[in-house]
């Protein structure tokens, strides 16, 4: 990709988002960042405001983008929520949220973006190794993670006649708020060794491999990087 490229990426202000938006802009992309709201300033970005879970304002904000930036190059999904409870405390409403965010917004923006993007563009949605193993009490977050990954095929299969790839990035434990949220590892019911946390910036390198040309023949995959943590579950 040439230095005019544009990156759409949501869950920018998080910690993998806001990682993805740093190696983008290293890498000399012009960014447009998704996200409720902003915490710290980010220059040189169109910042777009959008709760992800309403279906218009997430048509919107791809919208905005393509018309204040011209063009949209790559899309990284990045945002996701998590619910942690049992799966008979799930309520339908804990479903619809979470899949509107997890699920429901990168089909919405994948679409899109198959329609915009030249030949070459990229889309690379992040998952979880929770689509492939999972742990108690996130039945709903594991599902919605297995959901994007079969996105993720069918959009590469889509695109492959546009020119447009897509893949997906299963990390493991990575060092964000959502990790330390979880009850389960606060309850020691799942323990993780301190050399099995990644970093933000190991998902964000792997992002921004497979957006760039360097992976033009890469495309349907998904991709773990939790340090070979899931080869000894």
């Amino acid at each position: 990709m040439v230095s005019e490229c544009v990156a759409l990426i949501t869950g920018a202000a998080g910690g993998i988002g806001g990682a993805v938006a740093r190696r983008f802009a290293a890498g000399g992309v012009q960014l447009a960042l998704i996200d409720r709201d902003f915490p710290e300033p980010v220059s040189d970005a169109l910042i777009l405001p959008a709760d992800l879970s309403d279906a218009a304002q997430v048509a919107d904000a791809f919208d905005a983008a393509l018309d204040r930036l011209g063009r949209i190059d790559m899309l990284v999904n990045v945002a996701g929520m998590m619910i942690f409870k049992p799966l008979a405390e799930h309520r339908a409403d804990d479903w619809q949220r979470l899949l509107a965010v997890n699920l429901v917004a990168p089909a919405l923006l994948s679409g899109r973006a198959l329609a915009a993007m030249r030949p070459g563009g990229a889309i690379v949605n992040i998952a979880s190794v929770h689509a492939r193993r999972t742990s108690p009490d996130v039945a709903s977050y594991a599902a919605s993670k297995a959901a994007l990954v079969s996105l993720t095929r069918s959009t590469a299969i889509e695109g492959k006649p546009l020119g447009i790839r897509c893949n997906a990035i299963l990390p493991g434990a990575i060092d964000t708020a959502m990790l330390h949220a979880s009850p389960n590892i606060a309850a020691g019911k799942e323990v993780i060794d301190p050399a099995d946390i990644g970093r933000p910036e190991d998902v964000a390198e792997l992002a921004w491999f497979l957006a760039s040309d360097a992976a033009r023949f890469i495309t349907g995959e998904d991709v773990v990087t939790d340090g070979g943590r899931m080869g000894w579950l």
